[in-house]
């Protein structure tokens, strides 16, 4: 575990400088959303089209990495649901603890990969991108649909897949490598020097993000849904990566994706569909600060 935390705590260095920043208004108010959307629409991608593009992925199990976030997603489910007459949630409750459950945070998961794993991790990481966005999109919609009666219907959802930066790139750097193409020469010192920005201005906009005063109503939901996906979630990736024969690397990526804390954008899902806002903004901040400590607990326990 040790070892784990001294590569990892560069990462939650910068998220605590991040909280830091926004709590003394530097550089101001507008600058983070800002960043945040340059990150997502701009700078991922291209790191991601970068390491795709040129990394070895020949000997990747795509569609056992597919089976296993599916398997993986599915189990997720089961536990919210098997916890939610315990915890006596309503629906709005029940949508943010179910996102807390199950969502990832992409940026503190890219960074936490390029620590401990390298470009050959990241390429691996954006192969399980491809599949956990869409899928996770899909399940948190029908959800709130069950639930929350805050979508209507699948339709919206799929369009705004088709057009996620972040699928989009993981796809665009696969065809780049299967075709043979790769980075043209030209173009990869610019993608390289861009794509180096997005995993620190990613995690310092991660950490302003956070709402330390959400965690006033610090309740049984935070902890049901932190047990589930800080603790439940990476043993079960454990087990299905071992199961599958998905091959040492890519099963210690899906555990670590396992195991990383919901993702910021789930507030937003939350107060756009009907969920409780308030309860997912605890969620979110709670499992990050709890993720400096279980990451490298949980990394290295099981990998």
């Amino acid at each position: 575990m040790f070892d784990m935390l001294i590569m990892l705590w560069p990462v939650f260095a910068l998220l605590m400088l991040g909280v830091l920043a926004r709590r003394f208004d530097f550089p101001g108010e507008g600058f983070w959303p800002l960043a945040e959307k340059a990150t997502y629409f701009v700078l991922f991608p291209v790191l991601l089209v970068a390491r795709l593009s040129q990394a070895d992925i020949g000997g990747v199990s795509i569609g056992g990495i597919a089976l296993a976030v599916l398997l993986l997603l599915l189990g997720g489910s089961l536990l919210c649901y098997l916890l939610r007459p315990l915890l006596k949630l309503d629906g709005g409750e029940f949508t943010s603890f179910y996102q807390g459950g199950v969502r990832f945070n992409t940026y503190v998961g890219l960074a936490s990969v390029a620590a401990l794993y390298g470009e050959a991790g990241l390429a691996v990481s954006a192969v399980i991108i491809a599949f956990m966005i869409p899928l996770l999109n899909v399940f948190c919609v029908l959800v709130f649909t069950l639930h929350a009666g805050g979508s209507s219907g699948l339709r919206p959802v799929l369009r705004n897949l088709i057009r996620n930066p972040l699928i989009l790139a993981s796809v665009f750097g696969m065809l780049l490598n299967y075709s043979g193409i790769g980075m043209p020469p030209p173009a990869r010192p610019v993608v390289e020097l861009l794509g180096q920005m997005a995993l620190p201005l990613g995690l310092l906009a991660v950490g302003a993000g956070l709402s330390l005063k959400a965690l006033r109503a610090v309740g049984p939901a935070l902890l049901g849904a932190s047990v589930i996906k800080l603790v439940l979630f990476p043993v079960l990736a454990l087990a299905l990566g071992q199961w599958l024969s998905l091959g040492e690397q890519a099963r210690n990526l899906l555990v670590l994706f396992a195991a990383l804390p919901t993702a910021s954008s789930a507030y937003i899902l939350a107060r756009q569909l009907g969920g409780d806002a308030p309860m997912m903004a605890a969620i979110i901040t709670g499992q990050t600060l709890l993720s400096a400590i279980t990451i490298p607990l949980m990394l290295g326990w099981l990998i």
